[in-house]
């Protein structure tokens, strides 16, 4: 795949910046998680930078944890878009994933690594990996099924973007569908949590 040129935003969100409304969710998984690098992710006093994501596609995707249906667990996949799912990994880090498609068609976006603009009081700034992001904004299973377009957690347009480089590779940590070239980052980013592999 070919790497593309897009905008980046220089500065915070503030309150004249763009919400992104449930339309913008309500599209391909791929197209989301592309278009979510730069936009600006807020939790009470928290803010940041999406930099890195990471698309799963649902049926067909044997990484995706909707790939085999609606569960208890993953019911918040297959309803509207626009909100969280939350899980737990390893007992102790909880990862933040943004469900798109139309309502009934499972994908979600996790993100996976942030720039941080404003960090939760007392929190770490250490935001390059999906655990350490959700850390350091505040996050917890008490916001699976959070609806992105209303709050807590929110999602903006940038007021003053840049221009930067979208690196492509295959997403990290798992061992099916490994080699799906499903992540996309910020190249030359310093909070990305890894670069591929030359």
């Amino acid at each position: 795949m070919r790497d593309a040129l897009v905008n980046r935003p220089a500065a915070n969100a503030d309150k004249r910046a763009a919400r992104l409304p449930r339309s913008f969710y309500a599209r391909s998984t791929v197209e989301v998680a592309r278009e979510l690098l730069g936009k600006v992710i807020r939790h009470g006093s928290a803010s940041a930078r999406i930099v890195e994501t990471e698309a799963y596609l649902g049926a067909g995707d044997a990484a995706a944890h909707s790939a085999r249906g609606p569960t208890p667990r993953t019911k918040v996949i297959f309803g509207p878009p626009g909100h969280a799912y939350v899980y737990l990994i390893y007992g102790m880090h909880y990862c933040l994933n943004i469900v798109a498609e139309s309502e009934g068609v499972a994908g979600c976006v996790l993100i996976r690594a942030v720039e941080p603009l404003i960090a939760e009081a007392g929190a770490t700034l250490t935001s390059n990996g999906p655990g350490k992001l959700t850390r350091a904004l505040g996050i917890t299973l008490k916001h699976y099924g959070a609806d992105l377009t209303r709050g807590p957690i929110t999602l903006y347009e940038s007021l003053d973007p840049e221009r930067f480089e979208i690196g492509i590779s295959p997403r990290i940590g798992i061992s099916q569908a490994a080699e799906l070239p499903l992540r996309f980052f910020i190249k030359g980013n310093r909070f990305v949590s890894r670069e591929p592999r030359r």
